[in-house]
């Protein structure tokens, strides 16, 4: 998921997103384990959506809170 698409989702579809991207990476989690797995990049690539979305709804905090004072 690119950067810009992230920025345009609010924080509650952010969250959805979230919790939506860590099913998928436990299911793929899973298929490693047992050795189903056909793309073992998509980890990688998840894992860094998920970084990319936590990332974002922080600045998004750290925005919202510096503009309260």
């Amino acid at each position: 998921m690119k950067i810009k698409d992230i920025r345009e989702l609010s924080n509650k579809e952010l969250e959805g997103k979230i919790r939506e991207t860590k099913k998928e990476l436990f299911n793929l989690r899973m298929k490693q384990a047992t050795g189903t797995l056909e793309k073992p990049s998509k980890i990688k690539e998840l894992r860094k959506d998920v970084a990319r979305m936590k990332t974002v709804m922080r600045e998004k905090e750290l925005k919202e809170a510096h503009d309260g004072e």
